[in-house]
């Protein structure tokens, strides 16, 4: 049975694991909403699973089966009206001459495919509800190219593409479509990831620059841009810190 408009929210966030996905979880579930959290890491996901609120489910996007056992427990828990598409990430710096294909394909499976297969499995219980909403977090890597971050870039590009395509699709079925897409934040694990555990070359990516978005940064837009009124649509929200005034001009102090 799907939540009634007049009853409290729920959401489902992916990558809900460690920063803006765990961070988003943690307000929506502040907030008020019942949060289904959803990561591949059982035991990143036990510190949320102590919060009242959230019901943990461990699932790896790209895998339909898991996506499609994942969509059946959270009908059995009251379906959702809200999906949150939060998981994501890059792998690499190398320029397109250098880059590793293998490095490409994972970028574009978990970014876009990932994207793709829970957005595609949980749309009818979107549609069914009449006023879902479905929130893309993408980057402003999908909106303006870097010097290598050409594969992180094609994937973004694609999933702020999709999401587009999406927001036309769905509008005669009064389903609100929107798209976050931060510029510099400073997590604990996206850039350490993406230079394969070089914590150095990390760190120094926010050298010098004062107040970087945080994870609790982006949960804020997040959970003000899903909770308001529904046929209020946010369509693009391009979110950056102050010291970042464009992809290639970032202010580094000392």
């Amino acid at each position: 049975m799907l939540h009634s408009q007049n009853s409290s929210r729920s959401a489902l966030v992916t990558g809900a694991s460690s920063g803006i996905g765990a961070a988003t979880a943690h307000r929506l579930s502040t907030d008020g909403w019942q949060v289904f959290a959803v990561a591949r890491r059982a035991e990143k996901l036990e510190h949320l699973a102590e919060q009242e609120g959230i019901i943990p489910i461990v699932c790896d996007i790209t895998d339909r089966d898991a996506v499609r056992k994942a969509y059946e427990q959270v009908a059995e828990a009251g379906g959702i009206d809200t999906l949150v598409n939060n998981a994501g990430g890059a792998l690499g710096v190398e320029t397109i001459g250098e880059g590793n294909i293998d490095d490409w394909r994972w970028m574009y499976e978990v970014n876009v495919l990932g994207t793709l297969n829970v957005t595609q499995t949980f749309l009818p219980m979107l549609r069914e509800h009449g006023e879902g909403t479905i929130l893309n977090l993408t980057s402003t890597a999908g909106i303006v190219a870097y010097e290598g971050g050409a594969g992180y870039n094609a994937a973004k590009f694609g999933e702020h593409g999709m999401t587009g395509a999406l927001r036309l699709e769905e509008a005669e079925n009064n389903l609100r479509v929107i798209e976050v897409l931060p510029g510099m934040v400073h997590t604990e694990e996206f850039t350490a990831k993406r230079l394969r555990g070089d914590a150095a070359a990390a760190d120094a990516v926010y050298s010098g620059v004062e107040k970087p978005l945080s994870a609790e940064d982006v949960a804020e837009v997040i959970a003000h841009s899903v909770s308001l009124p529904h046929h209020i649509n946010l369509d693009q929200i391009v979110v950056r810190p102050v010291a970042q005034a464009a992809q290639h001009k970032v202010i580094r102090k000392g």
